[in-house]
């Protein structure tokens, strides 16, 4: 009896932000249930990701969601809290994949068959969903701590280092989301603890 081939695509969302968790997706499609529109997530409206991410959640033979916190990107560097976040999506699957393709130059360690892809969000399909539930799941979490944190108003910018994110920063210094071992929160950190001390 020849074994299912339960390809996973990897991907993940927020590793460029000042703040918030780096989420990663892992998805198994299901061959007799195609979803259209799958592309990168980068190049679909709000309203599109949305939409497809429910789809996906639907059709998906399995799919699992993780994340790595601010406290463990600070800890380990944006890059391992990333493969961290991408290791805990794949050994979150229901199904055991026969192989595993993540976007860009790096794989997580997992037990798994495992292989890079760069833009692979542009060419495998299976990639492009995790990269839909990877986005769609970290946006939310961070329209869902905006009411926590208005004054910084997360569920604009989702933590990323707009004009109006860092005119922010400067005035309220940074908070519990903000990443530390990121250079403009360290230099918003160190003027707020100048001001305090003046």
């Amino acid at each position: 009896m020849s074994r299912i081939n339960y390809r996973c695509g990897v991907d993940e969302a927020g590793r460029g932000p000042l703040a918030g968790a780096v989420f990663a997706a892992a998805v198994i499609l299901d061959p007799s249930r195609p979803i259209k529109g799958l592309v990168d997530s980068k190049t679909l409206s709000e309203k599109r990701r949305d939409c497809l991410a429910i789809e996906i959640r639907e059709h998906a033979l399995s799919f699992s969601i993780a994340f790595a916190s601010v406290e463990e990107i600070d800890a380990i560097n944006i890059l391992q809290a990333t493969m961290l976040a991408m290791k805990r999506a794949v050994e979150g699957l229901a199904r055991t994949p026969s192989e595993v393709l993540v976007d860009g130059l790096h794989v997580p360690k997992t037990a798994f068959k495992s292989r890079a892809i760069v833009e692979g969000d542009k060419l495998i399909e299976e990639i492009s969903a995790a990269s839909i539930l990877a986005k769609t799941a970290r946006d939310a979490q961070m329209v869902a701590l905006h009411t926590q944190f208005p004054q910084y108003n997360f569920r604009q910018h989702k933590g990323y280092g707009t004009a109006e994110h860092l005119r922010a920063l400067k005035l309220h210094g940074p908070c519990v989301l903000h990443r530390m071992s990121f250079a403009p929160v360290r230099a918003a950190y160190a003027q707020a603890a100048f001001e305090f001390a003046k």
